[in-house]
């Protein structure tokens, strides 16, 4: 508490000053407020852009370890996988295409890892709850 000239400030005093700074800072806060419509289309753009396959630091790795080079056919390809295999609930995905195994988080839209079939431990993937094949 202040004493400003020896005079100590009342209750009602300190109560109009603090409720009044908050009610002016609900207003500000209220006039920045955005609409639903304004957010959910914001969010949605965000999500369009996210559709876009992303590969991990692992999976790039791994692609450039085994000498495995995608062509565009085989991105859009492999997205086109993802995106059916997020359609329809699955989250860690094996993705199969070309003799080329790569493990897929669709929700994510992450490559997680990629290897040449011929390189799978007697073909055995683990953690994943679903395979699209493309």
């Amino acid at each position: 508490m202040r004493i400003l000239n020896g005079h100590s400030p009342s209750i009602e005093e300190t109560a109009s000053k603090y409720l009044s700074n908050a009610a002016g800072q609900v207003k500000k806060e209220a006039k920045d407020e955005k609409s639903f419509a304004e957010i959910l289309s914001k969010k949605q753009a965000e999500g369009e852009e996210s559709q876009e396959l992303k590969f991990s630091k692992h999976a790039s790795n791994r692609l450039n370890d085994r000498n495995i080079e995608l062509s565009d056919s085989q991105l859009d390809r492999l997205q086109a996988g993802m995106q059916r295999a997020n359609r329809k609930g699955i989250n860690e995905t094996l993705v199969i295409m070309d003799q080329l195994a790569f493990i897929v988080n669709a929700k994510n839209n992450t490559v997680i890892t990629a290897m040449d079939q011929t390189e799978a431990d007697e073909n055995v993937f683990t953690n994943i709850d679903g395979a699209v094949i493309v």
